[in-house]
């Protein structure tokens, strides 16, 4: 309801004039408890019978008083907070406010009245919303810095559709939303309120009344900034990074990533080197990455996340990087640097589950909004977190331009898609009756995998050049096969299955290795069903798993030999490398995210930092021979890109294999995991090819091994060539010139 029709009032006084019709009891204390819809049908200038009534909501003042053409006249106090009055004019007219709040006034403050302002989100949002395909999201909802009918402020918007009432509170406020409350738009659910004069760097959160009456602070969902944990306010934000990549956005897609090098090191910021923000990091990372040759970054989780310790895959806000290294801005300048290195840059994405942080998205308007309502779904198992309801259209199209903002205005290459398989499956981590079958009685999540379609099919339509990953652990068919094939439409998988095998044959001692063979090989059987990432990461060297130099068995000199070894061997295997830091110059500790890398191992004062430096210099010259040989990278989804030269030498613990470009070019890699010296050891070679030379052996001295080498051209006979072959070590040898 608005305002009651009554006759004109008479003036109360010089400069001042009698309060408008009283408001409908109800509509009063809706508005003053935070649970009207309609609060601008209250507030602000309306025409009534004598003229046009003016309402403002302004707890604690003093005194209010409009101001129409320079001329004020002071409102009458109704209480709560209200002070109204009439003014005899024909039309609403231009005005502000001026608000008092001490005894004398001498505070007085001129303001806009936020309720003098249409909607400032359009129409066409409004649809996009309620349709779920506003690709673009983040230009609708949250706080936008603009001007609007000519006036500078931000403009407040939160989808909350079982609220009673929403306002906006924050710093400007004393956290006391009572005088902002915001407008329901109708059947988006979606809520809006231009607050004139608030700008970037103001503090901010939503007050939300519940329909049972409850009512709480939540960080806006779509906050592009927030505060440094453990505070957990979101903050107005507008960008002015001006990118300097230019070369790079424009060049990425020239080839697709299935048949470029694509050798990747994976960071977790925050302790890569503890103390440095976004700014500091710019100015170290791209330069030690481009050195050990790594084509690409990838970034665990960068969302803001408020426990540390979750190494950012507990996400509250999805939409603003962590504060704990510096601004947005910031962050976009680390990307922008790295990319003008040419080195690419993926970050972790989690959609597949939000912690349960009452002030961040659980329960967000009084029911589940983002989680499912069924209790069955809505918990995870596992990690004491909440589920996304894929099945919902706001909360998917949420997900999806989440996916597309990164890429879009951070200049991000590629999503590393987090626990693909819990999303997956309906009875992932669940008990018989825990979980109830999906429309076909199948343990399938069809809202799970529609939406993961349509976030690569939006991804990839929006962002030429950009790459999604799985972080997929099971044998879920087609996760790289394009969405108009029926498949999940990721760009390349995680070898979980590779990863486990190898590093299960290579902890084993050589001695028993001879009965493991197959954990090696077997990775060829399936190798060309999916499009492959190796990985070696952070999972891996964590929680008494421990250091990949750390696995290996023997004395100090064999784990390094067999680490050099098992690295030479990941780098020829069919599929893309992923390495987490710290194991490119074989840290021996696990990982800890409170100390990082252990970079004090490769100073010259240390007295074996020559050998942790030999495993550095390896990893660089193998992503130098790796990006300069396409055989090692360019047909590494076509099966005629591999060919075993010797796959059954269990005995002897040795595996060779051709790799082959599109062009026919070759490269052969040898491994020997036994610890003895293998003199003319004979392996079968393409007839075509007249000669071999060395180009790498991970046992080379200058890597910290014995230096058992092949230095002179090896010629094949009868279809063979005789090879020495080192003690734990990787060899590969390019045909002659």
């Amino acid at each position: 309801m608005a305002l009651h029709e009554t006759s004109p009032p008479e003036p109360a006084g010089p400069g001042r004039y009698a309060a408008a019709p009283g408001l409908d009891p109800a509509d009063r204390d809706r508005l003053l408890s935070g649970a009207h819809h309609d609060p601008h049908a209250l507030l602000g200038a309306h025409p009534v019978p004598g003229g046009i009534a003016f309402r403002a909501l302004r707890p604690f003042a003093r005194a209010v008083s409009v101001v129409v053409d320079g001329e004020r006249t002071r409102l009458v106090s109704e209480g709560g907070g209200l002070f109204s009055g009439v003014l005899p004019l024909d039309a609403i007219p231009a005005y502000t406010l001026l608000v008092a709040y001490a005894e004398d006034e001498s505070d007085e403050r001129e303001v806009h009245d936020p309720y003098r302002f249409l909607p400032a989100l359009g129409e066409l949002d409004l649809h996009l919303i309620r349709e779920g395909r506003h690709e673009q999201l983040w230009k609708a909802l949250g706080a936008e810095p603009m001007t609007h009918q000519g006036v500078s402020g931000t403009r407040f918007t939160v989808w909350a559709p079982n609220a009673q009432g929403v306002r906006v509170a924050g710093d400007f406020c004393c956290w006391d939303g009572t005088a902002f409350p915001m407008r329901s738009l109708g059947a988006s659910g979606v809520w809006e309120l231009f607050l004139p004069g608030i700008g970037e760097g103001t503090r901010y959160k939503f007050e939300i009344t519940s329909r049972y009456g409850g009512r709480f602070l939540k960080a806006d969902p779509m906050a592009r900034r927030a505060e440094v944990p453990p505070d957990t306010a979101s903050i107005v934000h507008a960008s002015h990074h001006e990118w300097g990549d230019e070369q790079w956005m424009a060049h990425r897609g020239d080839v697709p990533v299935h048949q470029a090098p694509f050798s990747v090191y994976e960071v977790h910021l925050p302790s890569w080197r503890p103390g440095l923000g976004y700014r500091e990091l710019a100015e170290e990372l791209p330069g030690y990455v481009s050195d050990l040759g790594f084509t690409h970054v990838e970034f665990m989780p960068v969302a803001q996340h408020p426990f540390a310790g979750s190494w950012g895959y507990q996400v509250t806000g999805f939409y603003a990087p962590t504060a704990r290294l510096g601004t947005p801005d910031d962050f976009k300048y680390l990307v922008d640097r790295l990319h003008q290195a040419g080195i690419g840059v993926i970050v972790d994405w989690v959609p597949a589950h939000f912690p349960k942080d009452d002030w961040a998205l659980s329960r967000f308007d009084g029911d589940p909004l983002y989680e499912p309502g069924d209790s069955r779904r809505a918990e995870h198992p596992d990690w004491g977190t909440f589920e996304f309801d894929y099945g919902r259209t706001e909360v998917r199209n949420f997900l999806v331009a989440n996916a597309t903002y990164w890429c879009e205005e951070f200049h991000i290459d590629g999503l590393r898609v987090d626990a693909v398989a819990s999303m997956l499956y309906l009875d992932y981590s669940r008990e018989s009756g825990e979980w109830a079958p999906n429309a076909y009685g199948g343990r399938e999540d069809l809202a799970a995998m529609a939406f993961l379609q349509e976030m690569n099919a939006t991804v990839y339509r929006r962002n030429p050049g950009v790459v999604t990953i799985a972080e997929e652990s099971t044998a879920w068919g087609g996760v790289t096969r394009p969405t108009d094939s029926g498949g999940l439409g990721f760009g390349l998988k995680w070898n979980m299955g590779w990863m486990h095998d190898s590093l299960q044959y290579i902890a084993k001692e050589p001695v028993h290795r001879k009965y493991h063979h197959n954990e090696m090989t077997f990775s060829m059987v399936y190798a060309y069903s999916e499009n492959y990432v190796l990985p070696i990461s952070h999972d891996e060297v964590v929680h008494g798993k421990q250091a990949l130099v750390s696995k290996m068995p023997g004395d100090w000199w064999q784990r390094r030999a067999n680490h050099r070894a098992y690295l030479g061997f990941m780098w020829a295997h069919p599929g893309k490398q992923l390495l987490f830091m710290g194991q490119e110059f074989a840290q021996g500790a696990e990982w800890s995210e409170a100390h990082g890398p252990e970079w004090w191992l490769l100073d010259p004062g240390y007295a074996s930092a020559g050998d942790h430096r030999g495993v550095q210099d390896l990893v660089r010259d193998l992503n130098v021979l790796y990006r300069a040989t396409p055989a090692l990278w360019e047909r590494d989804t076509d099966p005629g890109g591999f060919q075993w030269s010797l796959g059954d030498a269990a005995d002897d613990n040795v595996f060779a294999f051709l790799r082959y470009g599109a062009a026919g070019d070759a490269l052969l890699c040898v491994s020997n995991f036994s610890p003895v010296v293998r003199h003319d050891y004979r392996l079968w070679v393409p007839d075509h090819i007249t000669a071999w030379q060395e180009t790498l052996n991970t046992d080379a001295a200058r890597y910290g091994g014995s230096d058992v080498t092949n230095p002179d051209p090896v010629k094949p006979e009868d279809g063979r060539i005789g090879l020495t072959l080192p003690p734990l070590a990787t060899v590969y040898l390019l045909p002659c010139p």
